[in-house]
């Protein structure tokens, strides 16, 4: 399953910066959000390209992370097959962020569907890009792909682009932990 390479683009930044500012749990050991310039490196990393830096600023970044409660309350609902509820979170950041599709050239001259909010700044920008990165994949029949870890001690969230949806987990390393724990339940 694949995403047209822009909105994929927008939903694994999306699951980087939910995963990056959500406190919990990862992989199976508790999970702080790093803060300082290690958040702002860290935002800076989510959102940049191997051919573009972003350089946000400490105010930039922390704004630009108002979002991800709402966005992670997303993958929430879409993982409980709520999908009206997904919506609604959605719409919701839709209308708090004022994104606007826009047509876009890219380097070679060819047209990217792309979002902004009205003043095209970075937090905006990206905050408008990130709820219409979401309203894709919900507004697709591929709104069931958004999903949260099911390993025990790990809620982190993810996009399941496997082409029969049937992801469960974050990482390999959580698929790994859960089918080790199983086969020593088993040998028991």
């Amino acid at each position: 399953m694949k995403f047209d390479s822009h909105v994929e683009r927008l939903l694994d930044v999306t699951v980087a910066l939910v995963n990056l500012a959500s406190p919990g749990e990862a992989r199976g050991t508790a999970y702080a959000p790093p803060v300082g310039t290690d958040l702002v490196r860290a935002v800076a990393d989510a959102t940049s390209t191997p051919d573009r830096r972003s350089r946000p600023t400490a105010a930039q970044a922390g704004a630009l992370l108002e979002v991800v409660p709402r966005a992670r309350a997303v993958f929430e609902a879409a993982a409980s097959d709520d999908l009206a509820t997904a919506a609604g979170i959605v719409n919701d950041l839709l209308e708090s962020t004022a994104a606007r599709p826009r047509l876009d050239p890219d380097a070679e001259g060819r047209f990217q569907l792309h979002f902004h909010g009205p003043d095209d700044g970075y937090v905006r920008g990206w905050q408008a890009g990130l709820a219409s990165g979401l309203a894709v994949a919900l507004g697709s029949d591929l709104g069931g792909r958004l999903g949260v870890c099911s390993a025990p001690a790990c809620d982190r969230v993810y996009v399941d682009g496997s082409k029969n949806g049937t992801r469960r987990f974050c990482s390999t390393q959580c698929q790994s932990r859960v089918k080790a724990a199983a086969h020593r339940a088993r040998t028991r």
